[in-house]
């Protein structure tokens, strides 16, 4: 049995990342790309959970389909947990990547070693048709923050997280590499489960 799932996302770069993660399971993987019509998400959730939630259950609402949702957030110590739910706008609007990287190195001037600890936390909300249960798990790795940008792979601030127990930021791994290790990739292992029991019901 095949089913289709729909990925709650317009990122090209997390199509991808999700799209490889989930290449071993029946599923036909479609995305926004794949329904002009559907309306944006207002991601206003105050906490991941929230914000993926409310993805998965919108575009479950709007396809009829299954629905994969994921919020990511970088967690940074010294600047209390943030940006967190707001990685994505760290810098304002209209969003940019290099301008929220720029801003994380601003935030941490002065700041060295392991005071510059962080997390990436991801967490997945499965999503279905006409059921209000919308189940939710999560993955979550430990890193720093470099001073200076490395590797040209990845997206976000890829180039600038340095997990725990690796030579390599995660831009400068191969994808396999960076999927095995990172925070969506042990979200979307834990996910797994959950897609495996939407395979097997009648």
């Amino acid at each position: 049995m095949i089913i289709s799932l729909v990925l709650a996302t317009r990122n090209r770069h997390k199509v991808e990342e999700l799209s490889a993660m989930l290449s071993e399971l029946p599923v036909r993987i479609l995305s926004f790309h794949d329904f002009p019509d559907m309306p944006d998400v207002v991601e206003d959730g105050a906490t991941l959970v929230e914000n993926a939630i409310k993805k998965a259950s919108e575009v479950a609402l709007f396809t009829g389909l299954p629905a994969l949702a994921d919020d990511t957030g970088l967690e940074v110590d010294a600047l209390d947990g943030a940006p967190g739910v707001c990685s994505a706008r760290f810098a304002g609007e209209p969003s940019s990547s290099e301008a929220n990287s720029r801003k994380l190195l601003s935030d941490l001037s002065g700041i060295e070693g392991s005071a510059r600890a962080a997390a990436f936390r991801c967490v997945v909300a499965l999503a279905m048709c006409g059921d209000d249960e919308v189940r939710t798990v999560e993955g979550v790795t430990h890193g720093v923050i470099l001073e200076e940008a490395r590797g040209e792979g990845g997206f976000g601030y890829d180039a600038l997280f340095l997990p725990d127990g690796h030579d390599l930021t995660y831009a400068e791994m191969r994808s396999d590499e960076k999927n095995a290790v990172s925070h969506r990739g042990k979200a979307i292992k834990n996910a797994r489960a959950l897609i495996a029991a939407l395979l097997d019901a009648p």
